[in-house]
């Protein structure tokens, strides 16, 4: 079975992430071009977006153990006024995710923080933290990339990675799944797949053998499964993209389910 990536590895993803993303940034025909798949908000919005988000997790991991984020730091966050000129712009979002490195290095992984998710999965850490901003990060450089009209597929080191922080993260919980209880199965192409189980007692996540040519799926089939590349399945479980777009076996109704469902922790 592999293993998670070393805290080490998350940040040097995270610094290369922010690289790649500032590096889209700066050949987009401008600031002021939609992000296709965040249709609000334009690049300018979505560097201010993900450079707000390194600063707030940065006071957030700084801050240590605490059942809130620290005060202020979601006002300082929404009152940010940056520079409209490109390269001062950029240079800020890099000062931001140094900001977030060194709060995490200083940290270390094993140190508490408040954090949205429940907890049941992904711990309440820096590392916790850490591995959660890979993805924001990666994601957003694949929006970056699109909207100056040249996505690229998310590296399979991150993506691997990726899609089991997502449903460890984002899907983990407690609350009662109000349905039928049901298993929904994540295939990579690249030879790593995840269940995901929910039922009465929430939901949660674990890895599983991928099917091979003789066995075909596993023996307990699940309700739904869904096929692709790594890149693909992270950028599908963050709405990129339609699930018509992945090779999908079962009950393509349950992933309409899941997408609408709202957890109350």
């Amino acid at each position: 079975m592999e293993k998670n990536l070393e805290f080490s590895d998350l940040l040097r993803l995270i610094d290369e992430r922010s690289t790649a993303f500032r590096a889209a940034a700066a050949a987009a025909p401008g600031l002021d071009v939609q992000v296709p798949t965040c249709p609000e908000w334009t690049l300018f919005d979505l560097v201010k977006h993900l450079g707000g988000g390194d600063r707030f997790w940065a006071a957030i991991v700084g801050a240590g153990p605490a059942d809130a984020p620290p005060a202020g730091a979601a006002a300082a966050r929404a009152a940010l006024e940056l520079p409209r000129e490109r390269e001062a712009l950029l240079a800020w979002l890099a000062a931001s995710t140094q900001l977030l490195l060194s709060a995490l290095r200083e940290a270390g992984p094993e140190s508490g923080c408040w954090a949205w998710w429940s907890g049941v999965q992904t711990p309440r850490t820096a590392g916790g933290v850490a591995r959660h901003r890979v993805q924001e990060t990666a994601v957003h450089t694949y929006d970056a990339l699109l909207a100056g009209g040249a996505p690229q597929p998310l590296p399979a080191e991150v993506a691997l990675d990726g899609v089991e922080e997502f449903l460890f993260t984002c899907v983990a919980t407690r609350s009662a799944w109000p349905h039928e209880p049901a298993a929904f199965d994540f295939h990579a192409t690249e030879g790593r797949s995840w269940r995901l189980t929910v039922d009465g007692d929430g939901a949660r996540s674990t890895r599983i053998p991928a099917p091979s040519a003789e066995s075909g799926e596993n023996a307990d089939a699940a309700g739904v499964s869904v096929h692709g590349t790594a890149s693909e399945l992270i950028i599908y479980l963050y709405d990129r993209i339609p699930a018509g777009s992945l090779r999908v076996e079962g009950d393509a109704g349950l992933l309409d389910l899941l997408r609408a469902w709202e957890p109350e922790e």
